[in-house]
């Protein structure tokens, strides 16, 4: 989650009901000092309650803007698949474009500015899933499962008495973080690892396993969190490890087996762990190999 924020990305977090997913949205919500805002979706919620709406005003007989719920540095998108495809699609386009246009007026959003969505799996009742192409527009998917029992029942204590997150400090503000992001940037990918990233990627294209394989936008994305990965280690460049440990969460949600893979009882992460196992991994990394600073 924290490699997604620093990415300049947007996380999806997947998983059955009850398993805290909210909370730990909120809590990454709370620990910056920032603004935050909660959409909860549900199947009459209008794309209007997310990117706002131009009122009249009879007093100054002009229209006012009043913003939606997505402006704000942090959005917590909650069970995003009990809205409506239309709503979906108007949340998502704000996350590509960051910003929101109103009857021809364009409205930047905040910076730094991460969609945190929440949804239960698609076999749950009354969830429209997410198109394919809406679900590139999120760098990284991830599901938490279930706790283990030691936590459950740590669990039990933490919610005996009050809010869990209600003593829940912020440790920085909205304006550190986008210094930090720009930091990420600078992070150091050499020739080697950027042509490994592609070469994990277009694998995904070429296997008979995979009707849909990852887009170049995946690309981006792979190398993206695999730099705020390598700031998150205390490196300044980029390693094949960084790519290799991120790409099941970044590539996974972006992958379709095909009919002869679903048929044989194989996963996409199956499918994936195959691929990055078989792409030759190279030796550079460290910034002494050729190649400007920061770029990837």
């Amino acid at each position: 989650m924290i490699t997604v924020l620093l990415a300049g990305g947007h996380l999806l977090i997947e998983d059955v009901p009850g398993v805290g997913k909210t909370m730990l949205s909120k809590a990454l919500a709370r620990s910056i000092d920032g603004s935050v805002r909660r959409i909860q979706f549900t199947p009459d919620l209008l794309p209007s309650d997310v990117t706002g709406v131009s009122i009249y005003n009879q007093e100054t007989r002009q229209f006012e803007f009043r913003p939606g719920g997505i402006f704000a540095n942090i959005v917590v998108g909650d069970e995003i698949n009990r809205a409506s495809p239309k709503t979906q699609s108007a949340m998502l386009e704000c996350m590509e474009e960051r910003q929101v246009t109103i009857d021809g007026h364009t409205y930047r959003l905040d910076e730094p500015f991460m969609v945190i969505a929440t949804q239960n799996p698609i076999e749950m009742e009354g969830t429209y899933p997410l198109p394919e192409a809406q679900r590139d527009r999120f760098m990284a998917r991830v599901s938490m499962g279930y706790p283990v029992e030691a936590a459950e029942l740590a669990m039990l204590d933490h919610h005996a008495g009050a809010d869990p997150l209600a003593n829940l400090a912020a440790v920085t503000d909205a304006s550190e973080v986008a210094k930090l992001i720009d930091v990420v940037r600078q992070v150091f990918v050499s020739p080697a690892v950027r042509r490994y990233a592609v070469d994990l990627v277009s694998a995904t294209r070429r296997t008979p396993d995979l009707r849909l394989g990852a887009s170049p936008r995946a690309t981006l994305h792979l190398v993206r969190a695999a730099k705020a990965a390598a700031a998150l280690d205390r490196r300044e460049y980029v390693i094949p490890d960084d790519l290799q440990r991120l790409a099941p969460a970044v590539l996974g949600h972006r992958l379709l087996l095909s009919a002869d893979a679903v048929i044989g009882g194989r996963r996409a992460e199956q499918v994936l762990a195959a691929i990055v196992a078989s792409v030759p991994v190279p030796h550079a990394g460290h910034p002494t190999s050729s190649g400007p600073r920061g770029q990837g």
